[in-house]
């Protein structure tokens, strides 16, 4: 058993996201989970994602907050307890519009 506990997380960077800050909570570097990684993103009111994909699969689950979601199909919008899965290379855009932080777990493979 490994225990992160989130006073302990680091901080790490993202490619194409803006005003967010990601810290991780399981795998890469920090614990020995080798067949995902866990962490915890905060999306200040403006920050996101830009519009593209990623080679593998993840999860995000909306922790707190309202997340709104593009992607090929249309504008959705992701509220706590809420998730979404992509595949590796489904694009899609997110945003946060509120004005308020929105918190989202995101489990990736690695």
């Amino acid at each position: 058993m490994t225990i992160t506990r989130f006073d302990d997380a680091k901080p790490y960077s993202v490619g194409g996201h803006f005003d967010m800050v990601a810290m991780l909570l399981q795998g890469r570097d920090v614990t020995p989970c080798d067949k995902f990684w866990v962490g915890m993103s905060t999306f200040l009111p403006g920050g996101g994602a830009e519009w593209g994909s990623a080679d593998n699969h993840k999860v995000y689950v909306v922790v707190e907050g309202t997340m709104t979601v593009r992607d090929n199909n249309g504008t959705f919008e992701l509220g706590p307890n809420d998730s979404l899965h992509l595949a590796p290379g489904y694009e899609r855009e997110i945003v946060n519009k509120t004005n308020y932080p929105v918190r989202m777990l995101v489990i990736s493979e690695p």
